[in-house]
């Protein structure tokens, strides 16, 4: 929060100098679009570094779904104060958003199924912790938070060690209390993988008729793994990917190709 204060007043902001330091002002903010409502812990937070003397009173809880030119929230305070902090907030409140609202449309294309939507490491440096937090209010699940609460081991890792049974050995004893997730890329390495005994399995860009006979072989197996189907999904295709019986699927989209709710605040109330 204060990197991002401090990015945007740098040595101070000239434009709100304008305006008479005594001067105070009521503000909304609106929200253009339907959307779900996220980041106003954010919000609250910029306006509290800059003057602890606004007032923020939100007219939706966080999470709430809001129709076009809905009402979010009114903001009372010094008017420079609600002039130099209105984009930083609004920034964090309409990314937040857009992360929770597209989560959700993803949830809702495979409610009814007994898979869960994931997301990934793809986020906006120094917002990761941020962006999961919306992915959550969203509906769906973190994946790892970054590298060191899951063992993930890729293609890269697998050459490197030199088999996928090398590298889940190596990760047990150097991580035993880590869960072990391993990438394949067909049915072989997927047995490899279960003999080795992975708890997750990431299907790489496994078409329907491939995570159909994964499903099949991973319950044929004991005891089984965790599935999680990734790469190349979209949303119209990921109720069939849903029924295939996976347990997961990842989305690199929910917070790396997001589009921001398009908000604006307004003053409403002429200066003192």
């Amino acid at each position: 929060m204060a990197r991002a204060l401090r990015e945007d007043i740098g040595s101070g902001d000239v434009t709100a100098d304008l305006i008479p330091t005594r001067t105070g002002a009521r503000a909304h903010v609106l929200c253009r679009e339907e959307a779900m409502l996220c980041g106003a812990p954010w919000f609250d937070e910029t306006f509290r570094q800059l003057d602890a003397a606004v007032q923020i009173s939100w007219h939706f809880p966080e999470g709430s779904h809001v129709k076009p030119n809905a009402l979010l929230c009114t903001l009372e305070g010094p008017a420079r104060t609600l002039l130099t902090g209105e984009r930083t907030a609004l920034n964090f409140l309409q990314l937040l958003s857009g992360t929770a609202t597209i989560t959700q449309r993803y949830v809702e294309a495979i409610h009814g199924t007994a898979c869960q939507i994931l997301d990934t490491r793809k986020t906006i440096p120094g917002l990761r912790t941020a962006q999961k937090y919306a992915v959550r209010c969203g509906g769906a699940a973190n994946h790892r938070i970054g590298l060191y609460d899951l063992v993930l081991i890729k293609e890269n890792h697998i050459a490197a060690a030199g088999s996928i049974s090398a590298a889940v050995a190596t990760a047990r004893s150097h991580a035993p209390r880590v869960r072990i997730e391993v990438e394949v890329e067909n049915l072989q390495q997927l047995r490899e993988a279960l003999a080795a005994g992975a708890d997750i399995i990431m299907l790489d860009n496994f078409d329907l008729e491939l995570l159909r006979a994964a499903v099949a072989v991973n319950r044929g197996h004991e005891p089984p793994a965790q599935l999680e189907s990734s790469g190349g999904l979209t949303i119209e295709s990921l109720r069939a990917v849903a029924e295939t019986g996976v347990d997961y699927i990842s989305v690199g989209a929910l917070t790396k190709n997001v589009t921001a709710i398009d908000l604006s605040m307004r003053i409403v109330t002429s200066p003192d």
